[in-house]
């Protein structure tokens, strides 16, 4: 049986041969309704802490002891080392096939192309007569690339953080990946760690990894900022490391895409876009937003055909119960409600897809027209697959060339700067009751 969800609370069931469907359709809700209805899978975070902590705390204190017991407990792995050797390097590029690499240095070519276009240029301004201003981008000197392993091992991650770290100018890019129950990180990881510039690479995965770039240990050097995707363990702990000892990327959770098309959609790619986004994790989720009934039923009935034939079945399975798909009156509502999900990948399957991405304000990045798919930008177009989810892109950027700087600003007062702007500072310095302050301009303008 198929469920219909009404804007007016009641439903209807729709009949369906010898299976039911996996989404769920809703129908012209109302804007009261958007809130809930757009609200992402919540997990309570406060069960994670104490344990994350724990992991945490023991990491500061004890060192590479303390990850490699970690690594025991929760990889099932026993290391001698937390290094990548060398021979495990050149091991490495044997596993991975010429294809492989060659499809591997073509993403990298992209990405690197289009973060060097990212470069700042500084340019110094004269604020007032005699007072000029500007600034300087400087890279972050120490960076950590945390690099998920397990079912999905994600290699074109480490070209979306290597490669614009390598850009800007990063001294020391360190990764920390899991290994595998023998002691193996994915070849394809270091191949790619080898193709972007990471110089060091370290088998730690989970809170012990994302402790040891925080706090340093005897192996993993102390960085400024952590970068990378994990599960909710190494999110929870990014969180709590950057509350006093680093900076991180972003705030994150589950992966996510919002789909918008129209009557001119190919729903055989929509369905296999919300396919690609499904099979991330079980909690990741996948809304489409139509304004057209007939798209809508096409697209579930062609989730359900393409669903039966993904390996990664259960996970997409799962991942589909917190999945919508919403009929809306028109482009007009269409647009609202996509600004206020705020999506972390937008795929406008629209007719007039420019005119629509225009009033695009919330949103992590956008694939335009039938043909951009998301699984373009996650590999090879060249844009950032690291980007905000759970509504946060309505505030934060996708990772980027500035994410591995930081903007030093200068100026420059000459005498004729003192005379510029000395009693303006004076009198607002005066106004806040700061008397030092003003002292420190009024002795420049007696002295002139």
């Amino acid at each position: 049986m198929r469920r219909f969800f009404l804007s007016s609370g009641l439903s209807f069931t729709h009949q369906k041969q010898n299976e039911e469907s996996t989404m769920n359709i809703i129908k012209y809700p109302s804007r009261e309704e958007w809130f809930s209805l757009l609200e992402r899978p919540h997990r309570d975070a406060s069960e994670l802490r104490d344990t994350v902590k724990t992991v945490l705390d023991q990491v500061r204190q004890e060192g590479d002891a303390a990850v490699r017991a970690f690594e025991l407990k929760f990889d099932k792995v026993q290391l001698d080392s937390l290094a990548v050797s060398e021979s495990e390097m050149a091991e490495a590029e044997q596993l991975v096939s010429a294809e492989l690499k060659d499809a591997i240095a073509l993403a990298h070519a992209n990405v690197e192309r289009f973060h060097a276009s990212q470069k700042f240029e500084s340019q110094k301004v004269e604020t007032a007569p005699g007072v000029v201003c500007w600034q300087k981008s400087v890279p972050i000197e120490k960076v950590g690339l945390y690099i998920p392993g397990g079912t999905a091992p994600l290699f074109s991650t480490v070209l979306m953080l290597a490669t614009p770290a390598k850009i800007a100018g990063c001294k020391d890019i360190v990764l920390c990946t899991p290994p595998n129950r023998e002691g193996k990180v994915h070849p394809a990881i270091l191949v790619a760690a080898k193709i972007a510039g990471v110089n060091r690479i370290f088998k730690a995965g989970g809170v012990q990894a994302i402790g040891a770039m925080a706090y340093g240990t005897e192996s993993v050097p102390r960085v400024s900022k952590i970068f990378g995707p994990g599960n909710q363990f190494v999110m929870a702990a990014k969180q709590q490391v950057s509350l006093s000892e680093v900076a991180i990327d972003m705030p994150a959770g589950p992966s996510e895409v919002a789909v918008v098309a129209d009557e001119t959609a190919n729903p055989v790619f929509v369905a296999a876009d919300l396919l690609s986004q499904a099979e991330h994790g079980m909690d990741s989720q996948v809304i489409l937003i139509t304004t057209s009934e007939q798209m809508a039923q096409k697209v579930s009935d062609e989730v359900d055909r393409q669903l039966a034939l993904l390996p990664r079945r259960d996970i997409a399975e799962k991942s589909l119960q917190y999945s919508k798909l919403i009929i809306v009156k028109n482009v007009d509502e269409a647009v609202e409600m996509t600004n206020e999900y705020a999506p972390e990948h937008l795929i406008l399957a629209v007719h007039d897809y420019m005119s629509f991405a225009e009033r695009v304000i919330n949103a992590g990045s956008v694939f335009l027209g039938n043909y951009s798919c998301e699984s373009a930008g996650d590999y090879a177009s060249g844009t950032n697959h690291t980007l905000p989810t759970s509504g946060y892109a309505k505030a934060y950027s996708g990772v980027n060339l500035d994410s591995f700087c930081r903007k030093i600003t200068f100026q420059e007062l000459s005498a004729e700067g003192v005379r510029s702007i000395g009693h303006a500072v004076e009198l607002m310095a005066a106004a806040e009751n700061l008397d030092a302050h003003k002292n420190a301009m009024t002795v420049r303008i007696k002295s002139l």
